[in-house]
């Protein structure tokens, strides 16, 4: 190697090159593929609607991850190894638009407002790399414990089944239903002494649904989470890394051997096609919604701030104010990006910059290389109909240990936060903990409240990360503390 070359811009032969990268690919692959499955089948999309979801997903994971580490003008990327995928912070609130409206138009509505949210998340990037005295460990610790336990009712669903449609924990009882229709029908018959059914009459669901905690499901579920804790017991390195993905394969083998999964989608499903943008129709702005996209996004940026400044000193080239900028302006593009290719908001994978730590390659054209891997997949729709077959129950083992293992890092940031010195960073958890669990807990704490602030008080995440800084604020001022945030994010790449 020519000792002029910084380890970052180190370019390995090509057959190096395309191992690391695939390597880089299957360390986040698992956790690229959730969000859209999440959100797909949250707005009841067809199962051909989600594979797109997931191949425009793959491919935009892949340009913006190109832009991240290549770099494109003097406005975008900040040129170190990092891989770029949806963030689980945005699920939440999408999660809440998609059950507020279902369908094609909640699509549209979601990705108005990531487009929206990208827009200003670019012309902002600037300032909020001078953010950071507002989200010091105590603060980003909380959020990300917040998010995770959010997302845990997500992965218990998926084992058991969800608690409204066809795998509800109770149906109606097939004899009241008979009897209600034909008392209907009495009512409504000429000359009739009963008066009309009532507008709305709906009856209770008192039966339990069979399909509802399927034993063979948990059984799978069981399997695929055994499987996860076996790999991470006794495997070395890479796969030890992948431990998720094993997991998922062999509950998907699994699944297919008893029946649960088929492969028709897989087969209708075209080798290859492109992606194109507004696949849902042109999106739908809500100014709400927007302003509840761009403050997950502000705590995305915030973030990936820390892990920018982590990585910096962990592969020696140093992060300066410019370059920060850079990079998380192209967090805002990269959302852009995922808001009119019909995906999601993007930030860089904690996962992948520890794998940074753990091979010590630096260079970034190994994840400029993951970046081509991610694009080609992105134009395979067979792979993307082969993920969406795949049981919920499948999915499920594997949510219980992605979505905890977000939680799981919010508490070792937290771990590092001086409670013993400070007992207000203790209160300052708690009660944010606490706030962020209404939505949770007691979904219709809102029903009196005025319908334009319902977006903006029902994600948990988003009432937690104003708590927790204005707590924080309040207690501790706003000291600026870098090394503390470096600390945090070191803590945070080590799942």
């Amino acid at each position: 190697m020519d000792t002029t070359t910084h380890p970052v811009d180190e370019r390995l032969p090509a057959g190096q090159l395309a191992a690391l990268g695939v390597q880089h690919v299957l360390v986040m692959y698992a956790g690229a593929v959730a969000v859209p499955l999440i959100i797909g089948r949250a707005l009841k999309l067809a199962p051909e609607q989600v594979a797109m979801l997931i191949s425009a997903d793959l491919f935009c994971c892949g340009l913006v991850t190109l832009i991240q580490s290549l770099g494109l003008t003097q406005w975008f990327g900040i040129r170190l190894p990092v891989m770029m995928g949806v963030t689980f912070a945005a699920v939440a609130p999408m999660v809440s638009m998609a059950n507020a409206t279902p369908g094609v138009e909640g699509a549209r509505l979601i990705f108005g407002a990531i487009i929206g949210a990208g827009v200003i998340s670019m012309l902002i990037a600037p300032a909020v790399s001078r953010l950071l005295r507002f989200f010091p460990p105590v603060v980003t610790g909380t959020i990300i414990a917040v998010i995770g336990i959010s997302l845990m009712r997500i992965g218990i669903n998926w084992i058991f089944g969800n608690p409204f449609g066809p795998t509800a924990p109770s149906v109606v009882s097939p004899e009241h239903a008979q009897w209600l229709a034909q008392a209907t029908a009495a009512a409504g018959a000429p000359g009739s002494a009963l008066p009309a059914a009532p507008k709305g009459l709906a009856l209770l669901p008192s039966v339990p649904n069979p399909k509802y905690a399927d034993l063979h499901g948990v059984a799978i579920a069981g399997l695929v989470l055994l499987t996860i804790l076996l790999v991470a017991k006794f495997a070395r390195g890479f796969v030890a890394n992948i431990s998720v993905l094993i997991g998922i394969v062999v509950g998907g083998v699994v699944a297919a051997a008893f029946g649960l999964m088929t492969f028709d989608k897989v087969a209708k499903a075209a080798w290859v096609d492109v992606v194109l943008p507004f696949q849902f129709g042109i999106p739908t702005f809500d100014p709400m919604l927007i302003l509840t996209m761009t403050v997950v996004m502000i705590v995305v940026m915030i973030e990936s701030t820390g892990m920018f400044l982590a990585l910096g000193e962990m592969t020696g080239r140093t992060v300066d104010q410019p370059a920060l900028a850079r990079g998380l302006r192209t967090d805002g593009l990269g959302t852009l990006l995922g808001g009119i290719f019909n995906t999601f908001p993007y930030t860089s994978f904690s996962q992948n910059v520890g794998l940074v730590a753990v091979t010590g390659v630096r260079s970034r054209f190994v994840c400029a290389a993951g970046g081509l891997v991610l694009l080609v997949l992105g134009l395979l729709p067979k792979m993307a109909a082969l993920v969406e077959s795949l049981p919920t129950v499948v999915l499920g083992g594997a949510g219980l240990v992605m979505f905890g293992m977000v939680a799981a890092t919010g508490i070792r940031i937290l771990a590092g936060v001086d409670f013993k010195g400070n007992r207000h960073n203790a209160l300052i958890v708690a009660i944010a903990i606490g706030i962020g669990m209404i939505p949770l807990i007691a979904p219709q704490f809102k029903q009196w409240m005025p319908g334009a602030i319902h977006p903006l008080i029902e994600s948990g995440i988003l009432l937690s990360s104003v708590t927790a800084v204005l707590l924080n604020l309040f207690f501790n001022g706003a000291r600026e503390d870098k090394a503390a945030v470096v600390l945090a994010a070191r803590q945070a790449e080590a799942h």
